[in-house]
């Protein structure tokens, strides 16, 4: 729809309005849709890995800090 006015020379002065979404706003819809679907796919990954996976194995002690241990408790270490 075309609005029309008029100048102090009675000329007619036709503009143009713009239909349809601002391009600057279709990059920043996009943008922010794509932001937010891997924001929700990560979540949905965390909690269906936290779900599934098994819990994670302690480090094995070494025999060095086993041995300290049971001569700090009186016990003396196997093999000695």
């Amino acid at each position: 729809m075309a609005d029309q006015f008029a100048d102090s020379a009675n000329n007619v002065i036709i503009e143009e309005v713009n239909k349809g979404l601002n391009p600057g706003m279709v990059v920043l819809l996009v943008v922010a849709s794509f932001l937010l679907l891997f924001f929700a796919g990560n979540y949905a990954l965390y909690v269906y890995a936290q779900k599934t996976l098994p819990p994670k194995k302690k480090k094995p002690v070494s025999k060095k800090k086993l041995k300290r241990e049971k001569l700090k408790q009186g016990v003396s270490a196997p093999g000695e």
